[in-house]
Order: structure tokens, then C-alpha cells, then sequence
């Protein structure tokens, strides 16, 4: 347990957490809707503080992230707790659970040491919501940049503004989630969560220049008709025709059990939809060998990186840029 670096209190006593979008207004003893943060004696602490609960070397395709030192090691971790309670969860057990018995982590130190010995090139803050573990997150990233390593985040997206000047020039890359575009979704499935945040933080974290890549479950009956894909797609291009965007399948799961799994059909539809709308860097995910892996030319179409799920079997860039045309691919290589 450690005191946050996000909270304020105001004239009349009350005090704010300023973590992510929900911005809690908690009175003595209460938690945030994240159930990890918690007003005491008018200190906010964060509960989860060192409580790392999972840590693997995955293949940093797995994030996903297809434009940032692809075929490479990253060294993934997490601490329970989410600030959202999706219906869908596929880490329900961890981000819908807390334990207050997980002990702490030695250091932060031990973790990048760890990372550096697997191999790893960078270190991610996923599996649960990185926001709601934001101390450990930072102080782990500060060590792991004067090592050497990346740092990047696999988020919902709804951080507050205090948390994204916290992480600038800390945090390299980002994969958002952008899980609907229509206010009703977001507040039905994720449970009152606002969509403008997300939309403002994807272009806000793109400006300040991190590396953005942008995933999208495909839930049948909620977001795969063409309005709403139409709609992601355009979004993504107005901030960015060079932002990767990763089109996932879902698999029934946790609440949402008794919904069909996304077709193939629907992914492929959806894949042409990015295209259509100016995207250049469009990926089809959860269903391999139906295509949607590659990596092209926006300029020549030239095939430049193939890929298999999570393994890189090609990689044909020469210093960032296509062989073929020269023009400069966007990522970081």
C-alpha cells in the first residue's frame, strides 16, 4: 500500500481521485470504482501498490503491437484491479479480483533486471488496466528507460490528464482500446464509461508522441455493423491514416458467454472498411490464416512484413522504409 500521486481535495474537505476519467469523489473509507483505491484518514492510498500478480515474456505481437520492434520479447506484468467492469472480460479473474494478501515486489529494479535477463526489449503494463497501478507502472518505466528498454501500455485508454503529463516521455507506445463508438455501448457494456476521453486521449497520447496502436473486439449485435466500424475507421484517419488499427474476433466469455463468436466474414468486412476509410495499416486478429497479418506498402503494396498470429516469419524493411519505393513505413523499428 502506498499513498497515490493522484488525488486532490478540495475547499470543503472532499477528496478527488484524478487517475482516470471516473475521477472518484470518495469520503473516509471508501474505495473507487477501480476497488483499488481508497480513502483513508483523507490520504488516497493505492491498494494494489508492488502487488504484481502476473509477469511473462510474451512476443510484443501478442499486445498487439505490429510496428514497434517487431519480432522482439516483451516483458508483460500486472497488478489486479480495472477501472472498467466489462461484460466480456477475458482477465476477469485478475482485473475483476483483488487480493490484499499478494505481497509486495521486492524492488522495481528486480523487475527490469528480470526483463533484461529473459531477453526483452521493452517492458507492458497489461493483462489488467495499467491506469489503476500507475505508481508502480511509472516507477518501474523510469528504471527500464535508463536501461534501455521500452515502455508501453495496453490500456483502456481512459487516463486523466494528470496521468497522461505523468507518463510523457516515459511511456513509448500505447495499444488503446477502442472497444465502441457509439455512448450507448460504452455506458451498457463497460458500465458508464464516457467514449469522448478515449477519443481525446488517442489523439492527445498520438500528438504527444507516443506510439499509438488501436485494437477493436468485433462483438456480434454490438459494434460489427458497418455504421459503427465506419465510424472507428474514420476516427482513426482523421487523427492518423498511419495509426495501426487491430480488428480482433471474439470468443464468448465471462458474462457475455451465450454470444456468438465474430465470424471471419464479419473481421474481412471490417478489414476493408479501414481501408476504404484511408486506413494504411489495417490488422485482422484471433482468427490466423485468413489473412489480415501483413504488413504492406501504403505507396507500392509491396509485401514488407508477414507474420502468423504471433510469429514474425518476415521482415523485408531496410532502415524503416520499404525496399521497393523507399517510402518510410510509420512505427518504430
Amino acid at each position: 500500500m502506498k499513498a497515490s500521486s493522484f488525488y486532490q481535495i478540495n475547499n470543503n474537505g472532499t477528496l478527488y481521485c484524478t487517475l482516470c476519467g471516473f475521477q472518484c469523489k470518495l469520503n473516509e473509507g471508501e474505495k473507487g470504482v477501480c476497488g483499488v483505491r481508497k480513502n483513508r484518514g483523507g490520504i488516497l492510498y493505492s491498494l494494489n501498490y508492488g502487488k504484481v500478480v502476473a509477469l511473462h515474456a510474451d512476443p510484443v505481437e501478442k499486445k498487439p503491437l505490429f510496428h514497434l520492434l517487431p519480432g522482439t520479447k516483451t516483458f508483460s506484468l500486472a497488478c489486479a484491479g480495472c477501472n472498467f467492469s466489462c461484460s466480456n472480460c477475458q482477465n476477469w479473474e485478475i482485473s475483476q479480483n483483488f487480493d490484499e494478501s499478494v505481497p509486495e515486489i521486492d524492488s522495481p529494479l528486480r523487475i527490469v533486471q528480470e526483463a533484461i535477463e529473459k531477453g526483452c526489449r521493452s517492458i507492458s503494463y497489461t493483462y489488467t488496466e495499467p491506469t489503476i497501478y500507475a505508481e508502480t507502472a511509472i516507477e518501474i518505466a523510469k528504471l527500464a528507460k535508463k536501461e534501455g528498454l521500452l515502455n508501453i501500455f495496453v490500456t483502456n485508454g481512459y487516463a486523466s490528464s494528470e496521468l497522461t503529463e505523468a507518463i510523457t516521455g516515459t511511456i513509448d507506445a500505447a495499444n488503446i482500446d477502442l472497444k465502441f463508438f457509439s455512448y450507448k455501448n460504452y455506458k451498457k457494456v463497460c458500465k458508464g464509461v464516457s467514449r469522448d476521453i478515449i477519443l481525446n486521449n488517442i489523439k492527445e497520447w498520438h500528438k504527444r508522441g507516443i506510439w499509438i496502436e488501436v485494437t477493436s473486439l468485433l462483438i456480434p449485435g454490438l459494434n460489427d455493423s458497418e455504421e459503427e466500424v465506419r465510424n472507428i475507421a474514420r476516427f482513426l484517419a482523421s487523427v492518423s491514416c498511419e495509426i495501426p488499427w487491430h480488428i480482433s474476433g471474439f470468443y464468448p466469455m465471462y458474462q457475455m458467454s451465450s454470444t456468438p463468436q465474430t465470424s471471419v466474414e464479419s473481421l474481412i468486412k471490417a478489414w476493408k472498411i479501414g481501408k476504404e476509410e484511408g486506413l494504411y495499416y489495417v490488422y485482422m486478429g484471433n482468427r490466423p490464416g485468413f489473412g489480415g497479418e501483413e504488413t504492406s506498402c501504403p505507396n507500392c503494396n509491396e509485401s514488407l512484413i508477414e507474420r502468423y498470429q504471433f510469429q514474425l516469419n518476415a521482415n523485408r524493411l531496410k532502415n524503416g522504409c520499404c525496399p521497393h519505393c523507399s517510402t518510410p513505413i510509420a512505427g518504430v523499428w
